[in-house]
């Protein structure tokens, strides 16, 4: 009996040294974590296409929408994506429109990723193929790839600049919502 009492007292005093022990009721208070998002929504302007891109964080309904073939804001099916472009109003601006082939190909070419929010997935472009499916382009090889309009693919909306605004904007730089290269 007393083998026993001298293991269970060795077993508590070990708990209670793992647990910490008298705990300080003086420690300092955990800090609130605010919930909002810390990344800032933004555009990438590629100023030797005079181009405008939407760089906008993409969420977990997205990604669901690419990986299960659903349409939903920046993912969906080829008609999704054009009409989310051409209803699309960002960064000031009601003009955007799904980018063609080759447009999404130059800015995939320049070295790194010039996106602050990117998906290694495909991208609808505006460019259809001759046997009834579209391109979309692979950010990682900047090649284009035939796709069904029925396929659920990424979405980044494009918009053309004028000269005046392109100087506007880079003038900017220090304002979050853009970026340049």
């Amino acid at each position: 009996m007393g083998k026993l009492i001298s293991i269970l007292w060795v077993f508590l005093s070990t708990v209670w040294l793992m647990a910490g022990g008298n705990v300080n009721p003086n420690l300092s208070a955990v800090a609130d974590i605010p919930n909002k998002i810390c990344k800032a929504n933004k555009v990438y302007i590629e100023k030797d296409a005079m181009l405008m891109w939407q760089d906008q964080a993409y969420v977990d309904a997205e990604d669901g929408a690419y990986k299960r073939n659903y349409s939903v804001a920046k993912a969906g099916t080829w008609n999704h994506a054009m009409n989310y472009c051409r209803s699309l109003t960002y960064a000031g601006y009601s003009d955007w429109r799904l980018p063609t082939a080759d447009e999404l190909m130059h800015v995939h070419r320049h070295e790194g990723q010039v996106f602050t929010y990117y998906r290694d997935n495909d991208f609808w472009s505006s460019t259809p193929t001759t046997d009834v499916r579209y391109y979309v382009v692979f950010p990682a090889d900047a090649y284009q790839y035939k796709r069904y309009k029925k396929e659920s693919n990424y979405i980044r909306c494009v918009r053309c600049m004028s000269k005046k605004e392109r100087q506007n904007h880079l003038h900017r730089k220090s304002t979050p919502l853009f970026q340049s290269r």
